[in-house]
């Protein structure tokens, strides 16, 4: 049996270990899954004869040596910023190993050190980054060997809420880490190109600059933009490119109600508040408004917000009962941000017959033989319950499947990598499409460049 060790069993996990427990017994694989929680790792390994729970504190050196040395291969589904430790390790005991999350610098410090050890440590495997690292290459590769020159790239993920069990005015819950949710778009302004021009949009106007996307037979989605998106240029080859995007995406109007509480500064992180543990709902926005011995906190907020009573802002703001004087935040010295999200939390966690769906969307703009074309390319992934999610499957899958590939050494090219390169991301997406993961690619008209570079 070759022994996979699964280092972290959150809810990302739940298709990974399904895929890899029915591959088991074929591919002779044997998984130990370790978590800091006993009873979080027996619950994914039940009483399948190829798996076995263990409790695992990466903190804990020889306790995390043990497990990764009696390992042939290592699947790390810790928070990005744990990995490290278990890296060097993998180095130490010449193990290969997969993750789901960003290249982070003291990853790639290892690179050299993996390849003498002719390892592989795959990274960014997951769903964003990972199908969107596959399907993108997949295109742009098309497109350069048929003799085409890439214009422009742009690239949006969604982790939404399933359209039948969109009921809320805000058109979003969380299927993912809330947290990042509240604090996304933080900690520098987004920097992008579009039309040869390098373009810059500070946290406090984020989500007022949005772009509309159709998606055919699931309607009208915006999108705002990430911060990293020049970071692509060098990863995918597109040095020449006039416009480089990429965003997130979210139903149409979401973000103009979002910046609601930007603009009053409920999403900061960098302070804490007084007397937060037991603050009302009601307190917590009064903070953000300035004092009035006469009017309400209502009224405060609709004038501050420069919002009528009748609007639709303001319907939103009511349906998450944030004016409410019974309700506490609970949280001793709560940042804003983290304050928002216990009221946010209230109101969008998926109830437990909702469903959740992944969204992705690619445009790719090309020149072949003097014409300018465009195709756009689509995925909707919609999850089959809150165990099985679109999250955990979209995350999971890659993830499970470039770690038997690697098994069987049908990916053998050493170092510390992302999948983008043929090796990887055709029999992945090839596998991923078997299990409903599928994209729709196709040619549009050609709107997004201007050759004369006059305006833009």
């Amino acid at each position: 049996m070759r022994n996979i060790l699964i280092i972290g069993a959150g809810k990302s996990t739940s298709s990974l270990i399904k895929y890899l427990k029915e591959k088991s017994t074929s591919e002779k694989l044997f998984l130990t899954i370790g978590d800091l929680s006993i009873e979080n790792a027996q619950k994914f390994a039940g009483d399948h004869e190829n798996t076995k729970a263990i409790s695992l504190d990466i903190f804990k050196e020889e306790e995390r040596k043990e497990a990764i040395k009696n390992a042939d291969i290592v699947i790390s589904m810790l928070p990005a910023r744990f990995h490290i430790e278990v890296a060097k390790d993998c180095v130490e005991f010449g193990k290969n190993m997969v993750t789901a999350s960003y290249v982070s610098k003291e990853m790639e410090a290892l690179d050299e050190a993996v390849k003498d050890k002719g390892l592989v440590f795959m990274n960014e495997i997951g769903v964003d980054p990972g199908i969107d690292h596959m399907s993108a290459m997949q295109v742009i590769d098309k497109i350069r060997e048929n003799g085409g020159k890439l214009l422009l790239f742009e690239s949006f993920t969604g982790g939404l809420v399933a359209p039948e069990s969109d009921t809320n005015l805000w058109n979003y819950k969380f299927t993912w880490n809330p947290r990042n949710v509240v604090v996304a778009g933080q900690g520098g302004a987004a920097e992008f190109m579009q039309e040869g021009q390098y373009k810059y949009i500070p946290y406090h106007r984020l989500f007022r600059r949005t772009e509309f996307l159709e998606v055919e037979g699931y309607g009208k989605f915006e999108g705002l933009a990430n911060r990293n998106s020049l970071a692509y240029q060098s990863v995918y080859g597109l040095d020449s490119i006039k416009t480089l995007y990429r965003g997130t995406l979210r139903r149409v109007g979401f973000s103009k109600a979002w910046n609601m509480f930007v603009q009053l500064g409920m999403t900061d992180d960098t302070y804490f508040m007084q007397n937060s543990e037991n603050m009302s709902y009601r307190e917590f926005v009064n903070s953000f408004l300035p004092y009035s011995p006469t009017d309400s906190v209502e009224l405060k907020m609709r004038y501050s917000l420069k919002i009528d009573q009748d609007d639709l802002m303001w319907e939103k703001l009511l349906e998450l009962d944030i004016f409410n004087t019974e309700k506490k935040i609970g949280i001793k010295d709560a940042t804003p941000a983290q304050a928002l999200q216990k009221i946010l939390e209230d109101k969008w966690t998926l109830a437990e017959d909702d469903k959740d769906m992944i969204v992705m969307y690619h445009k790719f703009g090309y020149e072949l033989n003097g014409k300018k074309k465009q195709i756009d390319s689509t995925m909707v992934h919609i999850g089959e319950d809150q165990t099985y999610t679109a999250m955990a499957k979209t995350v999971g899958l890659p993830v499970a499947i470039a770690t038997v590939k690697i098994l069987n050494k049908e990916i053998t090219t050493p170092g510390v990598l992302r999948p983008i390169s043929k090796e990887v991301y055709e029999p992945i997406l090839a596998e991923l499409a078997e299990n409903g993961i599928e994209f729709t690619e196709k040619e549009v008209e050609y709107l997004g460049y201007n050759k004369d570079n006059i305006v833009g």
